[in-house]
């Protein structure tokens, strides 16, 4: 631990681009596909601003269960099939996946493609799941 200390005092520098770098790199994470929500704000945009909720899992696991009027447009597909959304362009759309690791990239395509207000759900699935809020079986 001591040579730590040592190279951080010997190298400033260094340091202090690679922690610059560090912030850079989670701050445009966090701001290329548009900002966060959590479940009850979901639920808040779907009952009082028409919102739609965007699943972007594969088929399978969206038909062991999804969100409530959810459009299902896997990840995988989503660049062929975008103009399926083009009708919901003014809404706001919130971007479900597993647990929110397609969600960031489908956001940035989505903006891309001119949908002005993205959103992705914290935690997607998993934490709507975790929370036991309503889900539909196909």
């Amino acid at each position: 631990m001591e040579q730590f200390f040592t190279f951080l005092g010997n190298h400033p520098l260094l340091v202090g681009t690679f922690v610059l770098l560090v912030v850079l790199f989670f701050r445009n994470e966090s701001a290329r596909a548009g900002a966060t929500v959590g479940t009850q704000e979901l639920v808040r945009l779907v009952n009082k601003e028409n919102a739609i909720v965007l699943d972007v899992r594969d088929r399978t696991e969206f038909m062991e269960g999804h969100i409530v009027d959810a459009v299902n447009i896997p990840y995988a597909s989503l660049e062929a099939r975008v103009d399926e959304l083009s009708k919901h362009k003014e809404k706001p759309v919130v971007i479900a996946c597993k647990m929110g690791q397609h969600s960031g990239a489908a956001g940035t395509l989505l903006q891309k493609n001119g949908f002005t207000n993205v959103t992705r759900l914290t935690g997607g699935y998993a934490e709507w799941r975790a929370q036991n809020l309503p889900i539909v079986k196909s």
